[in-house]
């Protein structure tokens, strides 16, 4: 009778089992004893950037062999009982980074034997995301309290010690002190790099007049394409637009847009000493319903260990730079309900603006 009733129990297992491994929206490998891979998700192949035909029944060993040995997403420990639980990982692919949360355990038939094991991943890169957006966006929030308080009260004794070298610097050139005159104009310029910073840090506050209204993106860059051009040819650069015929609308501040983007190519721009391309380009994200603007240059790359740091308040890779810029940027689109994220590999950049379309 037992006999009888476990086979409708295995087939439907079965079953379900085949329907898991196709449908669910997990990473899931299933390992034999020899090390290789007897099943995987396909959810887990997108995440790995590899076909299932090319990596199924090979060794685990084989499939990660470019992989060095601390990145692998299996260990052969799995198979000797080493339970893993919620471990945090990051996986590129040629494609993309993914930030995973990683299961791994044994499997055992009805005696206790070891027979093989299962590693179960889980993609959690926009809640990754989400989090670090919410405490730069913090972090902004107080930097900007500060900023509203005290950078009018920074400007005012700057403004009047700028008119008073202004005043010094023509009597120093009508007497002929050339030497006098050259150091009030090294002042002159470092007063304007404060004001430049405090300009910066009271975008960082709220901007008090924001219109949000129906916006056609391909319009606002066409309107600002003469501007980010001039900048291009200061710097040697190429710049291309890759418009997309009828986009959505969004629902955004058309003058903030303009800051993003203007900050973003000027960036781009500026990352390319010797000449390059910037390419802007327009999409339709139909599944997330987002409109997404593509800015690409053809830099030198931004490095891993500082890629995840770019958007942090006062970091920066400039000489000159205040890292205030792709903060405010950030927040900006932000607002908006939409995202900003930067992909690089060692050869280019590329930021990806999407904001959701009405």
């Amino acid at each position: 009778m037992r006999d009888r009733e476990e086979g409708p129990q295995l087939n439907l297992l079965q079953r379900f089992s085949d329907a898991f491994l196709k449908d669910i929206n997990l990473g899931v490998l299933l390992i034999s004893m020899d090390f290789t891979l007897a099943d995987v998700s396909d959810r887990a192949t997108q995440i790995l950037g590899m076909d299932r035909e090319h990596i199924l029944n090979k060794s685990l060993d084989e499939i990660f062999a470019t992989v060095p040995s601390q990145h692998k997403l299996v260990q052969r420990t799995v198979l000797h009982g080493a339970v893993v639980r919620n471990h945090a990982v990051s996986w590129t692919n040629n494609m993309e980074r993914f930030e995973l949360l990683l299961d791994s355990n044994v499997l055992k038939d009805s005696q206790g034997n070891i027979v093989g094991a299962y590693v179960i991943f889980k993609d959690v890169t926009n809640m990754r995301s989400l989090e670090e957006m919410v405490q730069r966006s913090d972090r902004l929030a107080m930097i900007g309290q500060i900023a509203a308080g005290t950078a009018h009260e920074i400007r005012n004794p700057l403004t009047s010690i700028k008119g008073f070298l202004q005043v010094l610097r023509r009597t120093f050139e009508l007497q002929g002190m050339n030497k006098e005159q050259s150091y009030t104009e090294v002042m002159l310029e470092e007063i304007n790099r404060i004001n430049e910073l405090v300009n910066e840090f009271l975008l960082l506050s709220k901007p008090k007049h924001v219109s949000y209204e129906r916006i056609d993106v391909t319009e606002v860059l066409r309107g600002i394409l003469p501007i980010i051009n001039n900048e291009a040819i200061l710097y040697s650069v190429h710049l291309q637009y890759e418009a997309s015929s009828h986009l959505p609308e969004v629902i955004a501040d058309r003058e903030l847009l303009k800051q993003v983007f203007l900050n973003i190519c000027k960036n781009g721009i500026e990352a390319m000493s010797d000449g390059g391309m910037l390419t802007i380009s327009e999409k339709v994200d139909i599944v997330d319903r987002n409109v997404c603007i593509d800015i690409h240059d053809t830099g030198s790359g931004i490095p891993m260990f500082v890629i995840d740091k770019i958007f942090d308040p006062f970091f920066t890779t400039k000489d000159t730079g205040t890292g205030l810029g792709l903060s405010v940027c950030q927040r900006i689109i932000h607002d908006m309900g939409g995202t900003i994220r930067v992909s690089s590999k060692g050869f280019g950049t590329t930021f990806t603006i999407s904001i959701p379309y009405a």
